[in-house]
C-alpha cells in the first residue's frame, strides 16, 4: 500500500472518528450541563446562600455556561442527524460565533471575578473586605459582559459560513481575522484569566493563613444574643471557607479543559503561513476539535465539583431544594 493510499485511509478514518465524537460525545456534554448548570442555580439561588457575593458570580457564570452549552453544542448535534444550518447560512454562523465566544469568555472571566471576590474578603483591611459585596459583584458582571461583547463584537465581520480547508464550514474567513481572534480567545479569554487566577489565589492563601497565625480579638455581644450572633457567624465563616474550595477546584479543572485548545490556538496561529500536508492540517484540525470539545466539557460541570467538594454547605442546599419541590409536588 503506498504512503499516499495509507494517508488517505487514515484521513477518513480520523473524520468519521471525529463525527461520531461530535455527535455521541457532544450529545453528552450537552445534557450533561445543561441539567447541571440548571441545578447550580437553582440550588445557589436559595435565600442562605443568594446573599453571598461569591455566589452571585457562581450564578452568572453558570447562567453563561448554558448559553455557551446551547450555541456551541446544538449545531454539533444537530449535524449528527441533519444538516447543520451555521455551516451553510451567514447570519447563523456570525450569530452563533458571537453568542459562543462572548458567553464563554464571560464564563471563564466570572470565575477570575470570583477570585478577587475571595481574596477581598480575605483581606486584613476592613476597606478591602467590605469591598467584597453583592452590589460590585452585579458591577463586575456587568463590566465583564459589557467588554465580552465588545471584543467580540468583530465576529460578526470575521465569521463566514460555507468555507473549506478550516477547521469548521463557519469559521474565520481570512488570515487576519484568524490571527485577531485565535489570539483573542487564547490569550484574552484563557491565559489572562487563568494567570490573574493563580495570583489573586496565591495571595487568598497567603491572607488566609496570616488569619490562621493571629488571634482573632474578642468580639463584644449583647446579653440576650451572644449564642445567635456566635452561630450565624461561624455558618457565614464555614460558607466563605466551601465558597474558596469550590472556587479553587474549579480553577483546577478550568486549567485541564482550557490549556489545550488555547496552546493549538496559538500553535496555529504561529504556524500559519507553514506549509503542510492534507494529512498534518487533517490531524491538526481533530486536535484542534477535540479540544474545543474539551471547553465545552469546563462549562458544564461545575455543580457536579460543587456537590463533590462543596461539602456540608452546599449538599445542605441541595437537600433544602429537593425537599422544597417535594412539597409543592405534594401540595399540588
Amino acid at each position: 500500500m503506498s504512503s499516499s493510499s495509507s494517508d488517505i485511509i487514515l484521513i477518513t478514518n480520523l473524520k468519521n472518528i471525529l463525527s461520531q465524537l461530535n455527535f455521541y460525545f457532544g450529545l453528552f456534554i450537552f445534557i450533561f450541563g445543561i441539567v447541571g448548570n440548571t441545578l447550580n442555580i437553582l440550588i445557589l439561588s436559595q435565600r442562605t446562600l443568594r446573599s453571598n457575593s461569591c455566589v452571585i458570580i457562581f450564578l452568572a457564570s453558570s447562567t453563561a455556561g448554558i448559553i455557551a452549552i446551547l450555541s456551541g453544542l446544538t449545531s454539533r448535534v444537530i449535524s449528527g442527524v441533519t444538516v447543520d444550518l451555521s455551516a451553510t447560512i451567514s447570519w447563523i454562523c456570525k450569530l452563533r460565533g458571537f453568542i459562543l465566544y462572548t458567553s464563554r469568555a464571560v464564563t471563564f472571566w466570572l470565575i477570575m471575578l470570583a477570585a478577587i471576590d475571595r481574596w477581598l474578603l480575605s483581606c486584613r483591611d476592613a476597606h478591602r473586605r467590605n469591598m467584597s459585596s453583592k452590589s460590585n459583584s452585579f458591577r463586575g458582571i456587568i463590566i465583564i459582559t459589557i467588554l465580552s461583547i465588545l471584543i467580540h463584537s468583530q465576529l460578526f465581520y470575521c465569521y463566514e459560513a460555507n468555507l473549506i480547508n478550516t477547521p469548521l464550514k463557519c469559521y474565520t474567513k481570512n488570515i487576519e481575522c484568524r490571527l485577531i481572534n485565535d489570539l483573542a480567545f487564547a490569550i484574552i479569554a484563557i491565559l489572562l484569566p487563568l494567570i490573574l487566577i493563580l495570583i489573586f489565589g496565591w495571595m487568598t492563601i497567603l491572607n488566609t493563613r496570616s488569619t490562621k497565625n493571629r488571634l482573632e480579638p474578642m468580639t463584644m455581644t449583647t446579653i440576650n444574643q451572644p449564642i445567635q450572633i456566635s452561630t450565624t457567624k461561624k455558618q457565614s465563616k464555614k460558607t466563605d471557607q466551601r465558597l474558596l474550595i469550590m472556587l479553587f477546584v474549579q480553577v483546577i479543572f478550568l486549567a485541564l479543559f482550557t490549556l489545550p485548545l488555547a496552546l493549538q490556538k496559538l500553535y496555529a496561529t504561529f504556524t500559519l503561513n507553514i506549509p503542510k500536508s492534507t494529512l498534518q492540517m487533517t490531524i491538526e484540525d481533530f486536535i484542534y476539535q477535540i479540544a474545543l470539545i474539551c471547553t465545552y466539557f469546563a462549562t458544564a460541570m461545575p455543580f457536579y465539583i460543587n456537590t463533590l467538594s462543596g461539602g456540608y454547605v452546599f449538599r445542605k442546599a441541595m437537600y433544602t431544594l429537593k425537599n422544597s419541590i417535594i412539597q409543592k409536588v405534594i401540595c399540588k
